[in-house]
C-alpha cells in the first residue's frame, strides 16, 4: 500500500513539475497567430479610439497583428459573449468597458455570461470621465444655462447602450434636477453623436476621447465632465458635480483587456507585461491623454479588485436609482 501512494505522489509532482516548466515555454510560443480585440461597441466610442492606439504598439511587441473588430449589440453584451465562447488560448480579447463587465451582470436578464466567472482581467488601460455634450448651435453655454433650459418643456438625451454609464449618469441627473429628461439608447457612440450633432437628441454623456474630434472642431460644447475631480485634457471645464451642486456625482468609463477564463496563466502574465510597457510608452501616453483618456497601468490582481469594486458600486447605483432595463 505504502509503495502505491508513493507511486501516486511520485505521479502527482511529475505532473506539478511538467505544468510548471510547460507554463513559461507557452508563454515563449504565444502568440502564434493574429490577435483580435474586440470592442463590443460600434466605431467611433471610447473603447474603439483606446484599442486603435493600442493595437499597433501591442502588435510590434508581440510580433504578431493584431486586428480591432467591432462587435455591438445589447449594451455589450453581443461582443462580450463572443469572447466568452472563443478559444481561451489568448487570441481573442475583450477590450472590456465599464457596462458589459460591471454593469451588465445586475442588469439584463437573460445575460447568457457572467463576467466575474466567464472573463479573466488580463490590464486596465485606461480611465475618462464622460462628457456632457451638446450640439455647438444650442442655446446654452454653460451647465447653469442647461439647467435652466431643463426646468421646462421635455427634453431627451443619448446614450451609447442601456445601463452603460452615459445611461446612468442621465438618469440620476434626471433625477437630481426633477428635469423631464428622456432617454434614447444607441448601439455605441459614434451613432449617438451622429444623432446629436443631426439635433436627434439634445444631451450626450461620450466618453472625452469619443467627445474631444468633435470639441476642437466646433461640433458640440462640453458643459461638464461626470467625473469626481476636472479632466487634465479639459480643466476649465467644472464637473457636473460643481456645477449642478450634485454632491456625490461621479461616472467614469473605462477600458481593460479581458480573456477567456480558462486561459493559461503564463499568457495572462504575459499580456499585462507587454500592454502595460504599451501603455507607458511615452507617445502612446501622450496620444491616449490628448485624447482625454487617462493611462492607469496595474497588475492582473490590482485590475481583478478594480473590477469587483466597479461591480459593487454600480450595483449600489442601480438599488438607488430603481431604474430598469428598457
Amino acid at each position: 500500500m505504502l509503495r502505491t501512494m508513493s507511486r501516486k505522489f511520485g505521479a502527482m509532482a511529475l505532473v506539478a513539475v511538467l505544468t510548471a516548466t510547460a507554463l513559461p515555454a507557452l508563454a515563449q510560443t504565444y502568440p502564434s497567430a493574429p490577435i483580435h480585440l474586440i470592442v463590443a461597441y460600434a466605431p467611433g466610442g471610447t473603447g474603439d479610439v483606446v484599442a486603435r492606439v493600442v493595437a499597433p504598439k501591442l502588435s510590434a511587441a508581440l510580433g504578431q497583428t493584431v486586428v480591432v473588430e467591432n462587435r455591438a449589440g445589447a449594451s455589450g453584451a453581443i461582443g462580450a459573449r463572443s469572447v466568452v465562447a472563443a478559444a481561451p488560448d489568448g487570441h481573442t480579447l475583450l477590450v472590456g468597458q465599464t457596462a458589459e463587465v460591471a454593469i451588465n451582470q445586475h442588469w439584463l436578464k437573460g445575460l447568457n455570461y457572467d463576467p466575474d466567472k466567464d472573463l479573466q482581467p488580463v490590464a486596465l488601460m485606461t480611465v475618462v470621465p464622460l462628457a456632457l455634450v451638446v450640439p455647438a448651435k444650442a442655446p446654452y453655454s454653460t451647465m447653469a444655462e442647461y439647467l435652466a433650459a431643463m426646468r421646462d418643456g421635455k427634453h431627451t438625451f443619448a446614450s451609447a447602450g442601456t445601463g452603460t454609464p452615459g445611461h446612468f449618469a442621465g438618469e440620476l441627473l434626471k433625477a437630481k434636477t426633477k428635469a423631464n429628461l428622456t432617454h434614447v439608447p444607441y448601439k455605441g457612440a459614434g451613432p449617438a453623436l451622429n444623432d446629436l450633432l443631426g439635433g436627434h437628441v439634445e444631451m450626450y454623456f461620450p466618453g472625452m476621447p469619443a467627445a474631444m474630434p468633435l470639441v476642437k472642431n466646433g461640433l458640440v460644447k462640453v458643459l461638464g465632465v461626470s467625473s469626481a475631480k476636472r479632466s487634465a485634457i479639459a480643466p476649465d471645464v467644472p464637473t457636473v458635480a460643481e456645477a449642478a451642486g450634485i454632491k456625490d456625482f461621479s461616472f467614469t468609463l473605462w477600458q481593460g483587456i479581458f480573456a477567456p477564463h480558462g486561459t493559461p496563466p503564463a499568457i495572462v502574465a504575459k499580456l499585462n507585461s507587454e500592454i502595460n510597457k504599451v501603455l507607458n510608452d511615452p507617445e502612446t501616453k501622450k496620444k491616449l491623454l490628448d485624447a482625454g483618456a487617462e493611462v492607469e497601468a496595474m497588475s492582473v490582481e490590482q485590475f481583478r479588485a478594480f473590477v469587483a469594486a466597479e461591480s459593487g458600486k454600480y450595483l449600489a447605483i442601480i438599488k438607488e436609482t430603481g431604474v430598469t432595463a428598457e
